[in-house]
């Protein structure tokens, strides 16, 4: 017969095994699951062809070759980004559909929808990539050469300014140099940064301020006459063309923010392996060069420092807009 020592030597045994077992299922219950496990959808907000679906092809062929999934961009354009961002906001949070776009869907549409199909949390930053100005430009048949130009013009005519659509950066600065430089244009709408380049192009209207890549190629051609650029510093683009800052138009500068969401819900585990793999997809130097190409800054921010730098453009924008009484129906 075994003796008490004995005995109770086998039974401590047989609880330290007992609880191994159950760190290990604590441990592995934590582990976040394989991702990719099938195909990853892309969604961009706005239309194919711009800055966001060509930095979401960029990141997509980097990744679909290191992990052997495909990595599809599904284009999902309307409503300012609202279309897209919510398709995203109601998927499943295992990190097979992912939204990507810019900013306007937490930092400007909250404040001038009525409401929208989806909760500010109901989708979360996964990685900040980069940020931008716009090209402030006009038709040569305005006659207008320089920004002092435009500005005597725009305050003593009504002009008519494409965007991207409504709730667009496009929309936003409208409303901005209205208010901030006594301005009188009139926002006209498109469904994307390229039909509203080509309204630019065509005359159909007598300027925008757009993405400054969409702008380019006809700025150079002699088509569109670039004026600022709305960025803290001059574009590497087009190092030319001033700095609202620098014509004394401080308080018309904008910028775009480019970024990656996930469902809200989404396990802090499987956004920290996501944001890992998206940032070392980014630092590739093909990338780097893409994000350069697009005259963007990049930022590459992620967890808190991505949901500070969105909370802040809100609070800023928020002001503007109230001050401005800009709505959408």
């Amino acid at each position: 017969m075994k003796s008490f020592a004995t005995r109770r030597a086998w039974l401590l045994g047989c609880l330290a095994a007992l609880g191994c077992i159950g760190a290990s299922a604590q441990t592995a219950s934590q582990t976040p699951p394989a991702w990719p496990s099938k195909p990853v959808k892309f969604v961009n907000s706005w239309p194919a062809g711009g800055p966001s679906d060509i930095l979401a092809r960029a990141v997509g062929d980097v990744l679909q070759k290191q992990f052997g999934q495909p990595f599809i961009v599904d284009n999902k354009p309307g409503a300012a980004g609202n279309v897209g961002a919510d398709l995203v906001a109601k998927s499943a949070p295992d990190g097979h559909t992912l939204a990507w776009g810019i900013d306007t869907t937490h930092t400007i549409n909250p404040h001038i929808y009525k409401s929208l199909p989806f909760k500010d949390s109901d989708l979360k930053p996964l990685v900040v990539i980069s940020s931008s100005g716009l090209l402030l430009g006009v038709h040569p048949s305005t006659g207008i050469k320089t920004a002092k130009d435009w500005l005597q013009a725009a305050r003593e005519r009504s002009m008519n300014f494409s965007s991207g659509g409504n709730g667009s950066p496009g929309h936003l600065w409208v409303n901005m140099a209205n208010i901030g430089a006594s301005t009188r244009l009139v926002h006209v709408p498109y469904r994307g940064n390229t039909p509203a380049v080509m309204a630019v192009l065509s005359g159909e209207v007598d300027g925008g301020t757009l993405a400054t890549p969409g702008m380019l190629p006809h700025v150079k051609a002699g088509k569109i006459t670039p004026l600022a650029v709305t960025s803290q510093k001059r574009s590497r683009l087009a190092p030319e063309v001033p700095t609202v800052g620098e014509l004394g138009l401080k308080d018309l500068e904008s910028e775009v923010v480019y970024l990656v969401m996930a469902p809200g819900n989404t396990p802090e585990a499987l956004m920290q392996t996501m944001a890992k793999a998206i940032t070392e997809a980014l630092a590739r130097p093909e990338v780097q060069a893409r994000i350069n190409d697009l005259d963007m800054r990049y930022e590459g921010l992620t967890g808190n420092a991505a949901a500070s730098r969105l909370k802040k453009l809100s609070d800023h924008y928020g002001r503007i807009i109230r001050a401005t009484g800009m709505k959408v129906d």
